[in-house]
C-alpha cells in the first residue's frame, strides 16, 4: 500500500507566510516568469467555523496562489485575528508556513497526527470542504496542512 498514514504522501502546496503579499506576489512572479495571481481574502473565521488553539477565531488571510506542476505555491499574509498564520510569521519572519496534503477521511489522519504528539492547531470551512493545520515543527520543523474537498464531519481535535 502506498499510502501513508497521514492519508496521503502526495506533496499538494507549500505556503510562505509573508509581510506584504502584493509585494511577495510580484517578487515570485518576477522570478518564475509567470503572472501575478489573483489575490482573494478569507471569509472571517467566525462565518468558516474557524478554531485556532481550541477557540473560535475570526482571523482572515491575504491568499495568493502559483500553480507550479504537481506543486502550489501559497503565499499567505495574515490579516488579524489569533492564527497560526501570524503566529508563525511572528516567530520566523516570512518563511515556509507548511506543507499541504489532500486526504480523504480527515478524522483518521486527525487521532494519527495526535498519535504521533502532533495536535491540530488550526481547522476551518471551505465550501464543501475543510482544512487543518498541525504543529508539526517538534518533529519535522514545519506545520502540515490536511485538505479535505468534502467533510463527512467537522474534524476534532
Amino acid at each position: 500500500m502506498s499510502q501513508s498514514h497521514l492519508g496521503s504522501t502526495t506533496l499538494a502546496q507549500v505556503a510562505i507566510v509573508v509581510h506584504n503579499i502584493e509585494e511577495a506576489a510580484q517578487r515570485y512572479a518576477d522570478v518564475f516568469g509567470l503572472p501575478v495571481p489573483s489575490i482573494i481574502v478569507t471569509q472571517p473565521g467566525l462565518e468558516v467555523n474557524m478554531t485556532y488553539r481550541g477557540e473560535p477565531s475570526d482571523a482572515q488571510a491575504k491568499l495568493a496562489f502559483f500553480n507550479l506542476g504537481q506543486v502550489q505555491l501559497e503565499l499567505i499574509e495574515p490579516m488579524g485575528g489569533a492564527s497560526t498564520w501570524q503566529e508563525a510569521l511572528d516567530r520566523n519572519g516570512e518563511s515556509v508556513h507548511h506543507l499541504a496534503f489532500w486526504v480523504e477521511g480527515m478524522q483518521r489522519s486527525v487521532d494519527f497526527l495526535k498519535s504521533k504528539g502532533i495536535p491540530m492547531v488550526q481547522r476551518g470551512d471551505m465550501g464543501e470542504g475543510q482544512y487543518a493545520y498541525f504543529d508539526a515543527e517538534g518533529p519535522l520543523g514545519v506545520t502540515l496542512e490536511l485538505l479535505e474537498r468534502k467533510r463527512d464531519s467537522r474534524a476534532v481535535s
